[in-house]
């Protein structure tokens, strides 16, 4: 009987010695899902670029003789206008890529998404369009809000009233008796009568409105092509109704990898390339030669917000990804 029970282990610990290893190797090859909850490790990557960038311009603006010498004028948030004092072309306010490229950076912004959207292969069924399109509104009000308009004044001129700051007086209205002036509640209104709008804590809306813009394109343009062409299968996850979490993929309505072998950015893709590269350009000049160190950082933190609520916080919220979805899905 002995005989027999050493025979019967002895013929079942091969098999066991076969499924153990094979047990353990499934073990170690599923690898942990992403958080949802945080930007994965590929989107962490790029979106690093960002305070990098103004990191390198602050630091750069101290050591350099030419622009610490210039005379910086906190109210303008820039250093001397005049051609011939200004430590740069960049300096200037006037420069051609200010004036006509980030003074209408929305509209670049938008035009960039809309030539990749509606012509690439990766965002041809219309659902994705239609998605892609609400999450452009979503992105749009947030923009609207922090630099137009919020139920009244706009919330960068609503933080530098809360801070303190208000319109000073202009001459002309001085000397006529009206005092209104240093009551209004825009930066725009306050300029556009004569007055100086000064003493409170002005976020940079140049830091917003390039980080935000160019965030947006990574996610609307990057996803969709990294999934298109293969390049990434997927490090997105999402949690469902029912509490579980999963890999985006799930709810992508293609496979991935359609357009493996072929041009992956085409002429939209170029086009928001060159957008977001050039966007990042004159967030370096703007870290340079405009705004202090922590105007700079507070445009970096609400950009950063408002990315968060658009593109993170759906993969957490079901409810919300149901209807704005996420890129390349």
């Amino acid at each position: 009987m002995a005989t027999t029970r050493r025979a019967a282990k002895q013929a079942a610990s091969p098999s066991n010695s076969k499924t153990e290893p094979m047990a353990s190797a499934a073990a170690s090859t599923a690898a942990p899902r992403n958080s949802p909850f945080i930007p994965t490790p590929i989107e962490r990557l790029f979106l690093a670029v960002f305070p990098v960038v103004l990191v390198f311009g602050t630091v750069y603006s101290v050591l350099s003789p030419e622009t610490r010498a210039a005379r910086y004028d906190p109210v303008s948030q820039s250093h001397s206008q005049d051609p011939t004092a200004a430590p740069s072309y960049f300096a200037q306010k006037s420069n051609v890529f200010n004036v006509f490229f980030v003074k209408r950076g929305w509209a670049w912004i938008t035009g960039a998404f809309a030539a990749f959207v509606f012509t690439h292969p990766s965002t041809a069924v219309a659902p994705r369009r239609l998605r892609a399109s609400l999450r452009w509104v979503a992105v749009t009000s947030l923009w609207f809000f922090v630099t137009q308009w919020c139920f009244g004044p706009p919330i960068i001129d609503r933080g530098f009233r809360w801070t303190g700051g208000r319109c000073e007086f202009a001459n002309r209205e001085v000397e006529m008796g009206d005092t209104s002036i240093g009551e209004m509640v825009t930066s725009m209104a306050c300029k556009a009568a004569g007055g100086k709008w000064k003493g409170g804590h002005d976020i940079s809306g140049h830091v917003f409105l390039l980080t935000l813009g160019t965030a947006f394109l990574m996610q609307e343009v990057g996803w969709p092509i990294l999934r298109w062409s293969g390049w990434l299968t997927e490090e997105r996850s999402v949690v469902m109704s029912d509490g579980a979490l999963k890999s985006a993929h799930v709810e992508a309505q293609e496979p991935v990898g359609q357009g493996a072998g072929r041009p992956p950015l085409g002429l939209g893709g170029n086009f928001a390339l060159g957008v977001m590269g050039l966007n990042v350009w004159m967030l370096l000049m703007t870290a340079i030669y405009f705004h202090t160190w922590f105007e700079k950082f507070t445009g970096l933190l609400t950009a950063t917000t408002a990315f968060y609520i658009v593109y993170i916080l759906p993969r957490f919220v079901p409810g919300i990804r149901q209807i704005i979805g996420l890129p390349g899905i």
